[in-house]
């Protein structure tokens, strides 16, 4: 198998010119690629944490990588459902949170890094969200550097006015 890099690295570069990658789902069977997602989630807090099967990192082994790959490969990779718990709010209420199983963790991180490459190139350079080395800051700094002439935003939470709004009334 190639070397995890150099994959990311074409495929990246696929992106930025606009052209189509074929075959991508055969970039799941390179465990070169999971070794690189493991080494992005392992230190993880979270990684410790098991789902509803009770895996967690401590129990990866390239064995496992390759019973994974194996079942990516004959197309028989079921994720399973993800565990529920609540973590409860400074104002009382409960915040619900999903805890995905290690493999369904370490599948998607793959998945992740793929598009991630593909994608990452095409984006607009003024898009922070959810982006590698991108975030609130840098959003912030970029308006500090170029909106010289705003003296006020204003923020607000409208989630809870979306569940009372009517969606069928006329704009």
């Amino acid at each position: 198998m190639q070397d995890a890099a150099a994959v990311l690295d074409v495929i990246g570069k696929r992106g930025a010119r606009g052209l189509p990658v074929e075959r991508l789902y055969r970039q799941l069977f390179n465990p070169q690629l999971f070794l690189m997602a493991y080494g992005k989630l392992y230190s993880n807090k979270g990684a410790m944490t098991p789902g509803v099967t009770g895996e967690t990192v401590d129990g990866m082994s390239l064995a496992k990588i390759g019973a994974v790959i194996g079942a990516l490969r004959a197309e028989r990779y079921r994720w399973q459902p993800v565990k529920r718990v609540y973590i409860p709010k400074k104002n009382g209420k409960k915040r619900p949170l999903g805890l995905p199983t290690w493999s369904d963790k370490l599948v998607a991180e793959v998945v992740r890094l793929l598009l991630e490459a593909y994608y990452e190139p095409r984006f607009s350079g003024r898009s922070h969200g959810f982006r590698p080395g991108r975030g609130c800051h840098t959003a912030l700094s970029e308006v500090v550097e170029t909106w010289k002439g705003t003296h006020w935003f204003i923020e607000g939470d409208i989630s809870d006015c979306l569940d009372v709004s009517s969606h069928c009334s006329p704009c």
